[in-house]
Formats: C-alpha cells, sequence, structure tokens
C-alpha cells in the first residue's frame, strides 16, 4: 500500500473539487493543518479520521459554513479558486451537504423544508408549490427516497429526516455531494438502505465524500479513502489496498486492538431487578415491553440486543423514569422505582448514558464544565451555602478531559455545541461514568465514537465491572456486545427470546433470535 501524495490536479477535467493547502484556526485550536484533498468526478472518496480530527471542519468549509484562515478552493478544473461566504454560495457552486446532526425545522413538513431558501413563486407572489412537488417527487422516484412529505420532521424517524436533507440537496440540483457522519444515528437496516442511496447517487454522476470514522462502512462503500489525524492529513489510498489494521493505525497512529481482554466475571448481588415489566408503546395500548425479567448483579455486564424498536427505548425509559411502567416491578437494591422521580432514581445511583445525548444527554448551549457536573449540582464538592465551587467543578471537568481524550478548542469552557459528536458522547460516558453510582445504564455508549475511543472506552466499562458496579448494556451492535457482555438476553417485540454466553454463541444465531425466527424454551412460556 503506498501513500499517495496530492499534487495539484486543477487542469484536470476527471477532478470535481480540490481544496489546496486548507488551514482552519479557532483560538489556540488548529483544527485544518495545510491540507490537500481531491474529489474525482463520479467517485465516493472517504474521509477518515478519529473524533476531533478535523473532517467536520474541513467539510464544512466546503459546504460554506467557515471560510477557511488560508487555502484555496478549485472547481471542475478550474485554475480559477472560489470564494464560498455562505451555504448559498456553495449551492450556487453544485456543492451540498447533510451535517451530522441535521439542519430542519422540527415544526415543518418534509415539504417545507425540502424547499426553504429555495422556493420560486409566480408573479403574485404565491409559491408554485405544485411545480416543486413535482420536481421532489421524480427525485423521490429516481432515488428510492420516498417520504410522507406532508409530515411534520418532529414526527419522523431518524432515518426519514436524513431523507429529507438528501432530497434537500438534490432538489437543489448539487452535484457534488458531502456526507458528515451519515450513518452515526441510523439503524442496521437504515444504514444498509442508505449505502444503495449513495451508490445509486454514484452511479448518476454525482462526486461524493464520505465522512465517516466506521472502518467497515468506508471500506465497503468507497473509492479512495484520505485520513486525517490532529487536523493533518495523513495520506490518500486506494480503498481496495486497504484493510481495517491498515486505516486504524493510519487514523489513531499506533495498533488498535479490536477486543478487549477481560476476565470472568465475578457476579455479586442483585443490583437491578427487573420482574414481569410491561411497558406501553407511547402512541398506542400496545406493549413494547411485555413481561420482561431478568436481573443485574455487581460486577457483571448484561446485554440486552435486538433490532432497533422492539421495545429498547420503552425499557430504558421506565428504568430511568423517563416513561411509565404498566405493570410488574422495576428494583434498585430492593426498592421500588416505578413511583420514584428522575432526581430519585439519580440520587439512589443509578447513572444513564443516553442513546440520544442532544435531547436526554447534554445542555448544548452549556460549556463541558457545567454539563460534567449536570447530576451533582448539589453535591458538597460542587456547591457550598447555594454557591458553586467553580474551582472543584473546573478539576472534575479537567479529570475527565483527560481521561476520555475529549478534543476541544478552549479546554472545560468549551461550549458542547461546538464540539464534534464523537467528542459530545465522550463527555456524557465520562460523566456518568465517573459519578461512580453503583448501576450503569449504558445504551449506545460508543455511538459516533471512533475505533481509538471505542477502544478506550470499553477498557473502562469492564474496568467498572471489575470494581463490583452492575451494568445494563442496551446496544444495536453485535461486535460491542460480543465484546463487552457477560450474558447477553435476545429481545424481541418487547419479549426476551433467548439468552446467551457471548463465547458460545455468533452473529448467525443470535440473529435468529433477534428477528424473532427463533425463541428458546425458557421464553416460550407465557407471561414470559
Amino acid at each position: 500500500m503506498s501513500e499517495e501524495k496530492t499534487n495539484s490536479m486543477a487542469q484536470d477535467d476527471s477532478i470535481a473539487v480540490e481544496m489546496r493547502n486548507i488551514t482552519k484556526v479557532f483560538g489556540p485550536l488548529v483544527a485544518n493543518d495545510d491540507i490537500n484533498i481531491v474529489l474525482k468526478k463520479g467517485e465516493i472518496h472517504a474521509i477518515l479520521g478519529e473524533n476531533g480530527a478535523g473532517k467536520s471542519t474541513l467539510m464544512s468549509i466546503l459546504g460554506g459554513l467557515y471560510p477557511p484562515t488560508s487555502g484555496e478552493i478549485f472547481l471542475k478544473g478550474s485554475n480559477n479558486p472560489i470564494k464560498l461566504k455562505d451555504p448559498n454560495d456553495a449551492t450556487k457552486h453544485g456543492i451540498g451537504m447533510v451535517h451530522q446532526h441535521f439542519m430542519l425545522v422540527d415544526i415543518f413538513t418534509g415539504f417545507e423544508n425540502i424547499i426553504l431558501g429555495h422556493e420560486t413563486a409566480n408573479k403574485l407572489g404565491f409559491l408554485k408549490k405544485k411545480v416543486a412537488k413535482e420536481k421532489i417527487e421524480k427525485l423521490m422516484d429516481t432515488y428510492g427516497l420516498h417520504i410522507d412529505l406532508n409530515k411534520m420532521t418532529r414526527d419522523m424517524s431518524v432515518g426519514m429526516q436524513q431523507k429529507v436533507e438528501l432530497l434537500k440537496m438534490l432538489y437543489r440540483d448539487s452535484e457534488i455531494l458531502i456526507f458528515d457522519e451519515p450513518t452515526a444515528v441510523l439503524t442496521a437496516q437504515e444504514i444498509e438502505e442508505l449505502m444503495k442511496i449513495i451508490r445509486n447517487l454514484r452511479n448518476e454522476g454525482k462526486s461524493i465524500l464520505f465522512i465517516s470514522h466506521k472502518l467497515n462502512e468506508v471500506r465497503e462503500i468507497s473509492d479512495r479513502v484520505s485520513i486525517l489525524r490532529r487536523g493533518k492529513i495523513v495520506g490518500t489510498y486506494e480503498t481496495k489496498d486497504t484493510d481495517n489494521e491498515f486505516l486504524a493505525s493510519k487514523m489513531v497512529g499506533k495498533f488498535v486492538s479490536f477486543t478487549t481482554e477481560k476476565s470472568p466475571a465475578n457476579p455479586g448481588n442483585v443490583v437491578l431487578s427487573l420482574k414481569d415489566l410491561c411497558v406501553r408503546k407511547s402512541d398506542s395500548h400496545k406493549l413494547a415491553v411485555d413481561h420482561l425479567s431478568l436481573d443485574v448483579r455487581e460486577g457483571e455486564i448484561i446485554s440486552i440486543l435486538g433490532v432497533d424498536g422492539n421495545g429498547q427505548e420503552e425499557l430504558v425509559n421506565a428504568i430511568t423514569g423517563l416513561g411509565k411502567i404498566k405493570s410488574g416491578s422495576a428494583k434498585l437494591y430492593g426498592q421500588e422505582l416505578s413511583k420514584a422521580s428522575i432526581l430519585k432514581r439519580n440520587k439512589a445511583g443509578i447513572a444513564h448514558i443516553p442513546s440520544d445525548r442532544h435531547r436526554h444527554g447534554l445542555i448544548l448551549d452549556y460549556n463541558i464544565m457545567y454539563n460534567t457536573m449536570q447530576e451533582l449540582v448539589d453535591h458538597p464538592y460542587f456547591t457550598k451555602a447555594g454557591f458553586l465551587r467553580s474551582k472543584n467543578i473546573k478539576a472534575f471537568s479537567d479529570e475527565i478531559i483527560k481521561k476520555y481524550d475529549i478534543r476541544s478548542s478552549m479546554g472545560p469552557y468549551t461550549l458542547t455545541r461546538s464540539m464534534s459528536g464523537g467528542n459530545q458522547q465522550k463527555v456524557i460516558v465520562g460523566r456518568e461514568i465517573e459519578r461512580d453510582c453503583p448501576f450503569l445504564l449504558a445504551v449506545q455508549p460508543t455511538r459516533g465514537l471512533d475505533v481509538g475511543a471505542i477502544e478506550n472506552i470499553h477498557k473502562i466499562i469492564i474496568g467498572e465491572r471489575d470494581k463490583g458496579k452492575a451494568i445494563l448494556l442496551i446496544s444495536l451492535e453485535i461486535d460491542e456486545v460480543l465484546n463487552l457482555a457477560d450474558t447477553i438476553y435476545t429481545i424481541y417485540e418487547g419479549k426476551i427470546t433467548g439468552r446467551f454466553d457471548p463465547k458460545k454463541t455468533d452473529y448467525s444465531e443470535l440473529g435468529l433470535y433477534i428477528t424473532g425466527a427463533k425463541v428458546q424454551d425458557e421464553f416460550k412460556k407465557e407471561g414470559k
């Protein structure tokens, strides 16, 4: 595998975009350092890097969100650099971007979001809705991006919202498409569908930049891959000439292990006990969790594995207090939780890494320092006589930043909104683990993290287990479950379908139980 030195290719008609000597500085932070990237026409070019490597910043420059501190951008083989003052300028040049955190107006319909900022009107000033709708419907048919145009985006699934973002780009006739961590919040089925759509776009002649830190996805979808590390370009490679070990080592700068060593579990007392737990779906009277029973003990990691939408969210809400329990019981150290407030559950010793970091994990307009002490605000270490003890709060935050390798421009004073999704996730994981609660509910704990960060978080979680914590892991990632869990429970339509030793099972067997094709005898009985 030889590294490709990126030279100026501005005269080459096969080039869609060339970003030459791009540098971007935010105060003391050099986010991009003299980067050269070439996107060829009709290719999928992956930009790979760890959290905070500068991937999103670089693509935001191309998308018109940020001006570069220095450097130039060339389009379509021209020798004349373009200036992008804002995203509208990028749109005029045929550049569109699907952001990691979607740029949609929740109270607008899919149709309204797609045409927003790109409306056409007749001489009397009325919108040409029929013309716009016909164009959108044609795009939906061409690319397989079918959505309900009349539905408000706040009522859409994440996968549907992403389709709205894609249709926004295509409606504006974008030829250069940027996908910023497009699979970070998607289910396995949605990821598979997105990959088909991206290939279809390439086959239609679009040029695509695909930002990711997921090695398997990069190797599956891309023609070439450029790797960033701490703001610098490491190299550009033909994807077919790489493997996961090579890419991971280039990303992180060291060997990365894809499995975490751990000793056998030594379970102690029961910490969380669920007995015949029933929870209704939020939009109907049907049961999302159907007579579910399991125990989580000190010093063990129990995992619930299933396809997204099979009761996991409702189960989490029942345990944390975000949702109501219909019947059955949930006990922490023998104390019933069903009537306890969220605050009481927190104080009783429940730490929670939520699946949605923006809705339930962070206050985005607070800095890291205040986000790390959200649930500890009344702890005497952080407050005294009603006043915050800023020195102690900062010390706690600094410890989390160092231990969890959180990349930020202003240390503990960095607004979490300004950080990459992966670094936001590290703030939540660090805060919840360092609260030192006896029970940790970890839902998709490594969502949005790169391979190096995943390796680190997995080691920390296993370390917490070895200290005697009881951990309930709910994840959609089979690899993660096999790597961390001491016992795996599969779930389908709110019911447990099987119990497995991760050392004695595999993808194929687990797949049968998470799809409901098989159920172990002990879970077939009515009421289980």
